[in-house]
């Protein structure tokens, strides 16, 4: 195992606990919250697990993977011109654009959720959801090198 092994593993593992909380809250807290809460107290829960999961997005996930992504890209020999060739670097460039996207729509989810503009809210968050598949699917379509 190399250093790189744990940066590459690093950069993984936050990609997994963002979708995967992404998915968790989506599929199992909201549905939950739905049926066994009543609205002033599902109001309060979903609260709480946005700001945690907001809080832990800025102060743990988002620092991660843009250490992590710089230095794999360092690694890898990555300059500004190559993320426009073809394989690697396109595929790497759609990657970041799709990643910026989805943090852009996480943080007018955040901001929708607080203002009490639920509708805009709820589309930003499916955004970012969908996105978020996106950029897997992305990362997995990066050719070895």
């Amino acid at each position: 195992m190399t250093w790189w092994s744990v940066v590459r593993f690093l950069h993984v593992l936050g990609a997994a606990l963002w979708v995967g909380g992404q998915l968790t809250v989506s599929l199992v807290v909201l549905p939950l919250a739905r049926r066994l809460l009543d609205d002033e107290r599902r109001g309060q829960v979903l609260n709480a697990v946005g700001r945690r999961f907001g809080l832990l997005t800025v102060a743990v996930f988002l620092p991660v993977q843009l250490a992590t992504g710089v230095a794999i890209a360092w690694h890898k020999g990555v300059t500004w011109a190559s993320l426009a060739e073809p394989g690697y670097g396109r595929i790497l460039a759609a990657k970041l654009l799709v990643f910026c996207a989805v943090m852009a729509a996480a943080g007018v989810h955040g901001w929708a959720s607080g203002a009490g503009r639920p509708l805009l809210a709820r589309v930003m968050a499916v955004g970012s959801l969908a996105g978020s598949l996106g950029v897997v699917l992305l990362a997995a379509a990066l050719p070895a090198t």
